[in-house]
């Protein structure tokens, strides 16, 4: 039976990746709003303060490179499980941090499981379902872990209502984290039977990177492109708030909405990866979020910021899993997770640095204009996507749809 006839249900991963997804995304959703408040408990200054907010960010950067090798050696399973295990450690520490640098040190330490656990659940849904289900698997997969940062939020604000004590919020990820490795001690291993050769050559980051260079410098360099738009928008929309003059809870309130369009589109975009090709989800999107960027020019009121915020959703929701799936389609078989190591590499540093580049043009010449060198970037972003997706990633996933509408 061909891959194309194989029946397959999204629910018969819901307990290996989706499950685990969910839970620790909301840990994590959930510790990332008080890490400035507890390093300023601790005496850092507002420059620490934003650097220890980074630090699961700079963890994640530099977890990418090794967790591609490690994930090879030992399998998904228990490379999300070691991951449930060491971010543990690092929220114990959290918890228990007496200082700034503690605090810094343990967050990181939570960064670098948060990767290792991120390309362990990318690599088993790039080999175990199938390639005409496999963008819907990553969109959802994707709209899980922005579930769990919407929801985390919330968690904590209950927390934090019952308990002044705000580093008590740590122990809520450490209660997800632990619900994640007893879910995943109890699902089978994730390693696909039929692939028994898929461990038997290992490549290093490096090797991996300059084998591959010619479609990481190309493709990745339209990952980094998207990833720092989609960083720089949540940077951006409360700066431009704040720039308008427009009351606090009302921006909270448009940047909540805001997100549940988001989240809500995130099946859709599988949807129209599958049947009609990536290409579609990917540059509706970039261009989506370059045109938002630079329309935060007529932010002057509440109306005009809200227009923007659900224009900057639409287009964010529509590119829900593209970058895993991108990542998936090009990696190679039956061993991803060394190249699918470097892939992630190239989004999570646009990640860092989107907000960065925002930061330093506002600095320069005012959030407008910080917005507008972003719509550039996004619409450059684009025609890249233009050129390279079609060479690089074939439309034979949107072929195999043909029996499903």
């Amino acid at each position: 039976m061909t891959e194309r006839e194989k029946p397959f249900e999204l629910r018969t991963v819901a307990l290996a990746a989706f499950g685990p997804t969910l839970l620790f995304a909301t840990g994590e959703g959930a510790i990332l709003p008080v890490l400035p408040l507890v390093a300023a408990d601790q005496g850092a200054g507002l420059a620490a303060l934003g650097l220890i907010a980074a630090m699961i960010m700079v963890g994640e950067l530099i977890g990418d490179l090794p967790s591609g090798a490690l994930v090879h050696r030992l399998g998904e399973r228990p490379a999300m499980i070691l991951a449930s295990l060491v971010s543990i450690a690092g929220l114990l520490g959290c918890y228990s941090s007496t200082n700034p640098w503690l605090l810094g040190a343990s967050v990181f330490l939570v960064g670098l499981a948060t990767a290792v656990f991120a390309l362990a659940r990318h690599a088993f849904i790039t080999t175990s379902v199938p390639l005409r289900y496999r963008a819907r698997a990553l969109s959802v997969l994707g709209g899980l872990f922005r579930a769990g940062y919407f929801i985390g939020p919330f968690v904590t604000s209950l927390v934090l209502a019952i308990s002044p004590e705000k580093r008590s919020v740590f122990l809520i990820h450490v209660g997800f984290a632990v619900a994640t490795l007893v879910l995943l001690l109890f699902t089978g291993d994730l390693t696909p039977a039929d692939d028994p050769g898929r461990r038997e050559a290992h490549h290093g980051l490096l090797p991996t990177m300059v084998r591959h260079r010619g479609v990481l410098l190309r493709m990745g360099s339209c990952a980094a492109l998207l990833g720092g738009l989609r960083a720089s928008r949540n940077v951006v929309l409360p700066l431009v708030a704040v720039a308008a003059g427009l009351p606090p809870s009302t921006t909270v309130l448009v940047i909540g909405i805001a997100g549940g369009v988001d989240f809500a589109l995130s099946y859709s975009s599988g949807q129209i990866m599958d049947r009609w090709g990536r290409l579609w989800a990917a540059v509706p999107s970039m261009t989506g979020l370059a045109i938002g960027h630079t329309l935060l020019f007529v932010v002057i009121d509440v109306p005009t910021f809200a227009a923007v915020a659900v224009l900057l959703a639409l287009a964010n929701g529509t590119s829900s899993g593209i970058l895993m799936t991108l990542g998936a389609d090009l990696a190679p078989h039956p061993a991803p997770a060394p190249f699918l190591g470097a892939w992630r590499l190239t989004g999570d540093f646009g990640q860092a640095v989107g907000p960065l580049v925002i930061s330093g043009l506002t600095a320069l010449a005012g959030v407008g204009f910080a917005g507008a060198g972003m719509g550039v970037l996004g619409l450059l972003g684009s025609g890249l996507l233009l050129r390279y997706t079609p060479r690089y990633v074939p439309r034979q996933p949107a072929l195999g749809l043909e029996g499903d509408r």
